[in-house]
């Protein structure tokens, strides 16, 4: 395993999970605000590690196999701490259908890879926007308050259901994809 600035970065990511929980669960003045922050840094770092790699010529294979796995982790668990503070099946619903989708995919990519096709789902321009949508979207449900007169929460509750809209497309786009394999 080779450290290096992204590979340091990804590693941050998912050390900013546990921190999250317990933040979200603590006694403190405005947790959501707190884990909404550390979440806005941590995102962050998902771009630029990937940015850093690819411009200074740093990416490896542990790198590629973890960036993944780390921005899963992040997001799954935080959907799962939005469901459970706000437990309404409008929220719920959303987050199934993310959650299922990023398990369906990475089993896809993984079954791809093994049949020496992984190269054919590689994430599209449709998966971008999918997280773009999905990281604001949990930033403003981790939130969940209003903010200078903006309704914040109620914004959050628009950009998910943009993502998941997102989120079923891209993964039709995978299986699209990936048919001529399921034909074999």
């Amino acid at each position: 395993m080779i450290l290096n600035i992204p590979t340091i970065l990804t590693l941050f990511r998912i050390a900013s999970i546990p921190v999250i929980m317990v933040i979200f669960y603590l006694p403190i003045e405005e947790p959501r605000l707190w884990c909404a922050l550390i979440f806005i840094v941590a995102s962050i770092t998902d771009w630029f590690d990937g940015f850093l790699a690819r411009k200074l010529n740093l990416q490896t294979a542990f790198g590629e196999f973890l960036d993944p796995v780390a921005d899963k982790l992040m997001v799954v668990v935080v959907l799962v701490l939005i469901v459970q503070a706000d437990p309404a099946i409008y929220i719920a619903i959303p987050v199934a259908i993310i959650i299922g989708r990023e398990i369906s995919v990475a089993s896809l990519r993984e079954w791809m890879a093994e049949v020496g096709q992984r190269s054919v789902v590689k994430v599209s321009w449709i998966g971008k926007y999918k997280t773009g949508f999905q990281m604001v979207s949990i930033v403003c449900l981790l939130f969940n308050a209003d903010l200078y007169g903006i309704p914040v929460r109620m914004l959050g509750v628009v950009l998910i259901y943009i993502s998941v809209v997102l989120t079923l497309w891209s993964m039709w786009q995978y299986i699209q994809l990936a048919l001529p394999q399921f034909r074999k």
